[in-house]
C-alpha cells in the first residue's frame, strides 16, 4: 500500500464533475483506491461516495492505493487533484 496527503484546491470541492473525472482517471488502474476526507474512509472507485463525502475546497486528505499498480494510480490521482480536478 502506498499514500499520500493532499488538499482539494478547486473552489466548489468534490462535486459531480470532478467527481466524474477522478472514476474515469482511476478506473483502468489494477488497485483499490481509497480517500481519507472529513473523518471517513471513502472507496475512490465509487462515484456515489465520492459526491456524498462532501469534500470541500480547502480539505485535506489522504490517498490511499493498493494493489498492483498503485504507484502509478497514486502519481495521477495527486497531480488530478493538484491541478484542480479540471476547473
Amino acid at each position: 500500500m502506498t499514500s499520500k496527503k493532499t488538499t482539494i484546491v478547486n473552489p466548489m470541492g468534490m462535486h459531480m464533475r470532478p467527481a466524474q473525472l477522478f472514476i474515469q482517471t482511476v478506473t483502468p488502474f489494477n488497485c483499490d483506491v481509497t480517500l481519507l476526507a472529513n473523518g471517513k474512509e471513502i472507496n475512490g472507485k465509487s462515484i456515489m461516495n465520492l459526491m456524498a463525502a462532501c469534500i470541500k475546497q480547502g480539505a485535506e486528505v489522504e490517498v490511499r492505493c493498493d494493489g498492483p499498480d498503485e504507484e502509478k494510480a497514486l502519481k495521477a490521482i495527486i497531480e488530478l487533484i493538484d491541478s484542480g480536478l479540471g476547473e
